[in-house]
């Protein structure tokens, strides 16, 4: 049995160079790097000072990149056992005072994140990025991205941002939001969804 621990490296910002571990990778998969520096070129100086939620939090890559940018507080949600403890230790390695991490279904502990937000008056940049690679007939989890989107309250997103497969069509509109950008990455796309 392998027991190397993979990592990889948060590329800019406060803490860019910095390691972090990655869990096994048959439950998670990290963003590619090249598709992560395209994210954060597109939203990098709307990123200070915001919050930002990564849905399915994994070792937690995307939301530490946002924090190392200059995210004002960053919220992860993680339902395999194992990520949630890489994630933790990832998160303090970092910032722990600034970072969220909640253990459990992201579909019921995300609605509650946006629901204390909303109460605050502040809004956020969310983050999903689901599990697709490890379930077969992952159209049913896009299915339920879809319609999470869809209950979404628009006065409480800057944005929403959905790392998905290629071969997966996502609509120009879902309920009150609307895709103002699209990119593809070999296998891997982002769609960027705006409120209306």
């Amino acid at each position: 049995m392998n027991d190397k621990i993979l990592t990889t490296r948060i590329i800019g910002g406060k803490y860019k160079g910095k390691k972090i571990s990655l869990p096994d990778m048959g439950v998670t998969r990290s963003s590619k790097s090249r598709l992560k520096e395209s994210f954060f070129n597109t939203l990098q100086f709307d990123l200070q000072d915001s919050n930002f939620i990564e849905m399915f939090g994994g070792s937690g890559s995307i939301g530490l990149e946002a924090l190392s940018r200059g995210a004002k507080r960053v919220w992860f949600a993680e339902l395999d056992r194992n990520a949630y403890k890489t994630l933790q230790k990832n998160c303090q390695s970092l910032d722990p005072s600034r970072c969220d991490i909640r253990q459990g279904d992201a579909f019921a502990i995300v609605p509650q994140i946006l629901d204390s937000l909303k109460k605050k008056g502040e809004k956020c940049y969310l983050y999903i990025d689901p599990p697709f690679s490890i379930r077969e007939g992952h159209e049913e989890i896009y299915k339920r991205v879809m319609d999470f989107i869809a209950s979404i309250d628009p006065s409480v997103v800057h944005a929403i941002v959905v790392e998905h497969m290629s071969g997966v069509q996502f609509p120009d509109e879902i309920a009150l939001f609307e895709r103002k950008k699209f990119k593809k990455f070999g296998k891997s796309s982002l769609s960027y969804y705006f409120p209306k």
